[in-house]
């Protein structure tokens, strides 16, 4: 397959290079980033009353000290489709002081068995 010349592109290329499979429905995160936290929970429950059919998570980013949300969403990775995704979560963002950080992809897809196994350390309070 051949992608663009940027960043998104390169991105593509390396999941066709791992072996995932680009013409089937995976989880694609979108990362939003926001200096406030007041901010990001605004952004978070506006996001939250759209019809966007996907998951919403807050995290803080200790490491950068941003809010961070990410919108988990169910989608063929093709590239114009990502490329607009994230153009209009971009602008967003933007209207709660924030913008767009990219987009990724779990390792572990459905049918993925590469990386089944996990490293998780199994404890005692463990539940599976």
């Amino acid at each position: 397959m051949q992608f663009p010349e940027d960043d998104n592109g390169q991105m593509l290329a390396a999941m066709a290079d791992a072996g995932i499979d680009l013409t089937k429905s995976i989880e694609v995160d979108f990362f939003l980033v926001f200096d406030d936290q007041r901010d990001a929970e605004s952004a978070l429950e506006a996001l939250s009353q759209t019809d966007m059919q996907g998951e919403l998570e807050l995290n803080f980013d200790e490491e950068n000290t941003k809010w961070e949300v990410i919108v988990c969403l169910q989608m063929v990775p093709e590239y114009a489709a990502l490329v607009g995704k994230e153009t209009e979560l971009n602008s967003f963002a933007q209207e709660f002081d924030g913008i767009s950080d990219g987009w990724g992809v779990m390792q572990n897809q459905g049918g993925d068995d590469e990386f089944a196994d996990d490293d998780h350390v199994h404890g005692e309070h463990c539940k599976h």
